[in-house]
């Protein structure tokens, strides 16, 4: 039997606004204890406890320092859209609202630990209090970007047995046509909209609620993530990380992480690494990037984490009448950063941009990170408690210099916050794994610093004339030349050569009326000026907009099967 529980949103949410204060040295003390403590796990110095949750072992500690005065004012949490609504909760709040949403998932939905619930809302507050709710309840949180359409839903509420679906009334409809489909889902909860503060049914909940014991190693999250061939896969996590030690964060720093909500990356940026450090998790739910320069000079963000092409596109805004009073570290991932934006953004904000590599398997396993010489192209050096090894087709290490596969160490010891499988598909994970190493799929270089440098997908890699060429490089020429809004490169057939590159190409908005033929011998030889001549594109096409996945990151296979005519 089906049960299904419709919520609305009430506009009842205490917003904080106290002035910030400092530490005593005793109060800095022990907030550090919290703080060094997961950190001596990360370097490996300690072995992750048997039994964690992160909701009492990290959550209620912060909330217990703030009430004795022993952290600093920063909201826990700071939230706000383009209609001027505003939340702000401290850890004590988020503890209290949470708990109540735990009761909700417990009582009312039925729920037990182990069981599973899809969570598909955009940058909301609940999607935060449901988070915690599900640590303190133990039940696996799955995350599903707001993009996913009926046919999406379908698959994930199918494939992880979900039990429990939590949607915004815009997708309502989406969940209710395929729930006749769905014979493992017992309960919806609908959020609906208005002011994002605390799932009405909590009025009338306790708060009283006891985090049940759970091991580290206990399933906490899955997220689906996309693979070469077949349907997503399911990629199971324990805790994903414990102190985001790239990010530099403490508890006097505000974090804003501009990832979807369906994406890992808005887990350990927006959630985790913040707040195992005792960080403000601040959060901007706007429908389109634009108003970010506004956001960065308008309120005290410390650390901003964006991806490349948000980089790419501050930077061609413009930010030199702006002013960035609080910002002191920016961060990047997801996908390769162009050492010109790098330039760019150090010439216009001062600041260096920190790129980060990691996989939702892996969470981040190198970056640049802040004091240490950063090499502009580089993913910088592999981050504690991961090895990172560069390895050949037979899982040997590498000799510096010479490409091969990037790969994690996971004999004798698996990193604590690798993924722990794809869940329900034994052959796909087993697949991962090439001697005493895991296999990322991505193909790198490691100098004699130490420092990986990205070349790209093992299935990305350009052949021509026994010449291997990497897209990122000859992205990363193309996109300096002023006529390029976007690229994207590939292989294509050649009848001599076996395959030579082709880049598809969106023009920015100033080129389009230009010859094509005159500007394709242009972005050719621009090409061959700032990088190896062999590199240049032999095939070039002009198009409107390049394939992209739901969030945002350029189809190469899309247009790589249409060069070589497959379906």
């Amino acid at each position: 039997m089906r049960i299904f529980v419709k919520l609305s949103i009430p506009q009842c949410l205490r917003i904080l606004r106290s002035p910030c204060r400092s530490f005593h040295g005793y109060h800095r003390l022990l907030a550090s204890q919290i703080i060094s403590y997961y950190d001596s796990i990360n370097q490996c110095e300690n072995e992750p406890p048997e039994y964690f949750n992160f909701a009492s072992d990290v959550l209620d500690k912060w909330s217990q320092l703030e009430k004795d005065g022993r952290r600093p004012a920063n909201p826990a949490f700071w939230w706000i859209n383009d209609e001027g609504e505003e939340v702000r909760w401290s850890f004590e709040e988020l503890g209290f609202l949470s708990s109540k949403a735990a009761n909700i998932l417990s009582e009312a939905c039925g729920l037990q630990k182990g069981d599973k619930v899809i969570v598909v809302l955009p940058r909301v507050p609940e999607w935060w209090l449901l988070n915690v709710a599900c640590m303190r309840t133990g039940i696996v949180f799955i995350s599903g970007t707001s993009q996913l359409t009926a046919k999406d839903i379908l698959y994930r509420l199918q494939a992880s047995k979900a039990k429990c679906i939590i949607t915004s009334d815009t997708l309502a409809p989406a969940v209710e046509s395929v729930i006749p489909d769905c014979q493992f889902l017992k309960s919806k909860i609908i959020v609906s909209k208005g002011i994002s503060a605390v799932l009405s049914a909590s009025l009338m909940t306790s708060a009283n609620h006891k985090c049940v014991k759970t091991r580290s190693q206990d399933p906490m999250l899955v997220y689906f993530t996309s693979g070469s061939t077949g349907f997503p896969k399911m990629v199971v996590h324990s805790v994903p990380s414990f102190t985001g030690y790239w990010m530099n964060l403490t508890p006097s720093d505000i974090m804003w992480n501009t990832s979807d909500t369906g994406w890992v990356k808005s887990a350990w940026g927006s959630v985790f690494a913040p707040w195992i450090n005792g960080s403000c998790v601040f959060i901007h739910n706007m429908p389109q990037f634009k108003p970010a320069i506004v956001t960065l000079s308008r309120y005290p963000i410390t650390t901003f984490c964006t991806a490349p092409t948000a980089y790419r596109m501050l930077v061609q805004h413009g930010l030199s009448s702006y002013k960035f009073m609080s910002l002191k570290h920016c961060v990047s991932g997801g996908e390769p950063l162009n050492p010109e934006v790098m330039e760019q953004w150090k010439i216009q904000t001062g600041l260096n941009i920190h790129e980060g590599y990691g996989q939702t398997e892996t969470v981040t396993i190198c970056a640049n990170v802040k004091g240490m010489k950063i090499k502009p192209g580089s993913l910088g050096k592999a981050l504690p408690p991961y090895d990172v090894q560069i390895v050949d087709d037979h899982g040997a290490i590498l000799p510096a210099g010479e490409e091969g596969d990037i790969a994690v160490r996971i004999q004798p010891k698996r990193p604590f916050c690798l993924f722990s499988q794809y869940l329900d598909n034994p052959e796909k994970t087993a697949a991962t794994v090439r001697g005493n190493f895991y296999i990322t799929g991505d193909r790198g270089i490691m100098d004699e610093e130490g420092y990986v440098w990205f070349v790209g997908r093992s299935d990305d890699i350009i052949n021509s004339s026994g010449y291997r060429i990497g897209p990122f490089e000859v992205e990363s020429a193309l996109i300096q030349h002023p006529a390029v809004s976007e690229s994207a490169v590939v292989s294509s057939p050649d009848p001599i050569r076996g395959e030579v590159v082709k880049a598809f190409i969106v023009l920015a908005p100033a080129f389009v009326s230009h010859d094509p033929e005159k500007l394709t011998r242009d972005l050719q030889q621009h090409v061959k000026n700032v990088t190896a001549p062999y590199m240049y594109p032999r095939k070039i096409e002009f198009i409107q907009a390049l394939p992209k996945t739901v969030a945002g990151k350029i189809q190469r296979k899309v247009l790589r099967n249409k060069e070589w005519g497959r379906a």
